[in-house]
Parts: C-alpha cells; structure tokens; sequence
C-alpha cells in the first residue's frame, strides 16, 4: 500500500483518470484483478502485462491498426480508404523513413526551440517575478505552437490562435471516447468530426504548397502524397502532438511536486532524464491502444482468433513497475510502452522528452522549488489530464512544496 506523498501522488492521478473517462476508469480497476490477458465480453481480448503488449505491437502481421479495434478503422472512415490502407501499407513506411530526421533528438531540441523557446523564456520571468502560472494552460499553447510549426502554418500569432488548434484537436479526440467497445462510428459522430477536421486543416492547402522540407507538408508534397493524404496526416499529427504531449509534461510537474522529489532533482540535475522517464511511464498519456486480430494468433497461452479485438491497457502494464521514483534505473520490460512499440512506435517521441525536460527545467530554474497553488482535472477527455494546474515558485529559503487538497 502507497503511504505519504507517494499515496497524495496516487490519488491525483485516479481523479484525473474518473474525471476525465469513467468508462475507462472502471476498466482500469477492473483489469487490475484479472491475468496478463483476459476476453472481456464485448471489449474483446485486454492485455495487461507489458510483454504480451510489446508482443502484440511488434507482430505487424497478426496485429494490425486497420479493422475494427484499430485506430486507423476510425481514421479511414473519416478520410476514406487511402487514409485506411496508409496505416498498414508501403507509403506508412516511406512516410516515416522520409520524416525520421525531423524526429530525431537533436533535431526535437531545434524543434522545440524554434517553436516554444520565446514561450518558456517568457515563463521563467513571470516565475522568478512572483506570479503564478497554470502550467496545464502553457502546455496548451506549447502543444497548438508546436504543431503549427511542424505543418509550415503561420508562427508566432496570439497565445488564443495556439489554444484553438489544441482545443480543436481535444475535441475531435474526444468523439473517439465511446470507440472502447467498437470504432465504428455513427453517422452523426462522423459528421461532427469531420467539421472539426475542416476547422484543424483550415491553412493546410496554402501550407502544402508552401511549406519547407523542414514540415511534415513539406515532405508529403516532395514525396508525392496528395493533399487529402496530407490533410489527414495533418489531423493525425494535431491530436498526437497535442493532448498526449501536453498531458504527460503537467502530469510531471504534478508528480514531481507530490512526491516531493524536486529537492533531489535541484541536488542533482543528472536526474533529468530519469525523472521526464518516471514522469511518462506513471502518465502513460496514451492509457490504452487498440489492434485488430487479422490472423489467428497465441498470446500468453491463449488463442486469438482473426477478426478478434485486442486493448492494450499500457496504463496498467507501465504503472506496475511501481510510484514515480527518479532514481530508478531503466526498466527494458517497460521500455518507453507509454510510446507504443513496433514501426507504429510514436514518432514524435524525442519530441515529447523535450518538451517535458523544458518545461522541468523552465520550473526549476531560479534553483529552487515551486508550489501547486491550485489543480483542477479535466472532464470528458480522451487522455486524462489537468484543466488547470496553477504554481508559483516556493519563497527563497525553500519550505517543502505543497498542494492543496
């Protein structure tokens, strides 16, 4: 049983998992009770054990995103069969070794940088000034930046132009929250996302035929692919790029400040990397990944069968490892699970340990600890997050951090 601050830390985290998804709340629980794999009437098969997970993610062939119980059914249905067949064909492949480099680590800190520097820069002044900031609302405006840099949209406009694109991409992720039993969507649930999709993709045809080889536009025109092609990859990289990221850099600061470690990572900056690890795995912003069964398959002992749908709770088979710890060493049955696995393996994932090793650093640079002030969980999302989570830096002099209940 979880005790002090790791307990305060627990605690936080499931009241953003009810509020934000209780369906997905009551899986969780539930699957904590259950084997490594188990057939849930309805849902189909839930793994849980992060072994069998990177089991699944790595057989491309008997696993696969398109087909009901995948992400890349719902993408097709919303931009049709190309969309559909990317997913699991040759240009998937072609897109991500063409795009690699724009991924890579040092290429993410030059991303970040050009995109969201001026931000945090901004944020570190009002910090060491005394002021409060809600860090859940920063991270919005990062992640809608952040995306708009990488389609080649116009930069540097109002902080409301970057909440809009994040808000946008909320919404159309949040259609997707009634997918847990099937992907199929309802007529009246398609022609909601696809107004929102036509708000997210608004500049993206002057962006196509603009944009530099540095953007993601930029490379589907050199390499070809056609604009309804670019337009839902463009939709694809505002959702992936924005609750996910946004949600793993406040949950962070959130466990760093709970668990009252900041103290040992201010002692010892070499922590750095281990703590934006901790703070994914615990996150996990991607609880759950859907595949389709398109071959009979074994996992774990039992017999998957074509046509059969697998959910893969990464929250459960990330969080086991144990509470959020800094000094903990690399974990390889984990190994970045909260990423996915195999060639659908996030893309952006260098992207996102920056992103939350900025935010970390912006916090913690006048050298000593900040407060949570206030906190807030956010409703009715599809990736559990905080509306708002308001700090200040702790007076000069230290006093342990603490949070208001």
């Amino acid at each position: 049983m979880r005790t002090g601050t790791g307990a305060a830390a627990a605690r936080h985290e499931a009241r953003l998992l009810w509020s934000g998804n209780k369906g997905l709340f009551a899986l969780l629980e539930a699957a904590r009770h259950t084997g490594p794999i188990t057939r849930v009437p309805k849902l189909g098969w839930v793994v849980t054990d992060p072994l069998l997970a990177r089991q699944v993610l790595n057989d491309h062939a008997r696993f696969r995103m398109v087909g009901e119980g995948g992400v890349g059914h719902m993408w097709g249905q919303l931009f049709g069969d190309e969309m559909a067949g990317f997913f699991g064909g040759a240009r998937h492949t072609e897109v991500r070794t063409k795009a690699r480099d724009l991924f890579t680590e040092d290429s993410a800190r030059r991303l970040v940088q050009r995109s969201q520097g001026s931000y945090y820069t901004a944020l570190a002044r009002r910090l060491a000034a005394g002021e409060t900031v809600d860090v859940a609302d920063a991270t919005r405006v990062l992640a809608g930046r952040l995306v708009c840099d990488l389609l080649g949209l116009p930069a540097d406009e109002p902080d409301d132009t970057y909440r809009k694109v994040f808000a946008a991409g909320e919404r159309l992720a949040a259609l997707a929250m009634g997918t847990t039993a099937s992907t199929e969507l309802a007529p009246k649930t398609l022609a909601r996302a696809r107004a929102i999709v036509d708000e997210i993709t608004a500049g993206v045809d002057d962006a196509y035929r603009t944009a530099g080889s540095d953007t993601i536009l930029g490379r589907c025109r050199e390499m070809g692919l056609g604009l309804p092609l670019a337009r839902g990859l463009a939709t694809l990289l505002a959702i992936a790029g924005t609750e996910t990221g946004s949600s793993g850099t406040s949950r962070t600061v959130a466990l760093l400040h709970d668990t009252r470690q900041q103290g040992a990572l201010l002692a010892d900056p070499s922590l750095m990397e281990n703590a934006v690890r901790e703070g994914l795995r615990v996150s996990t912003p991607a609880p759950v990944i859907g595949r389709h069964v398109s071959r009979d398959a074994t996992v774990g002992g039992r017999r998957l069968r074509a046509g059969d749908r697998v959910l893969l709770l990464t929250y459960l088979a990330t969080t086991s490892v144990g509470a959020f710890d800094i000094r903990r060493d690399y974990v390889p049955e984990t190994r970045q699970l909260w990423f996915g696995g195999g060639r659908h393996l996030c893309l952006g994932a260098a992207v996102a340990r920056t992103q939350v090793t900025r935010m970390l650093e912006t916090l913690l640079s006048q050298g000593r600890p900040y407060r949570i002030v206030s906190r807030r969980a956010a409703t009715r999302v599809l990736v559990p997050a905080y509306a708002s989570l308001r700090v200040t830096l702790a007076p000069h002099g230290g006093g342990r951090p603490s949070a208001r209940k």
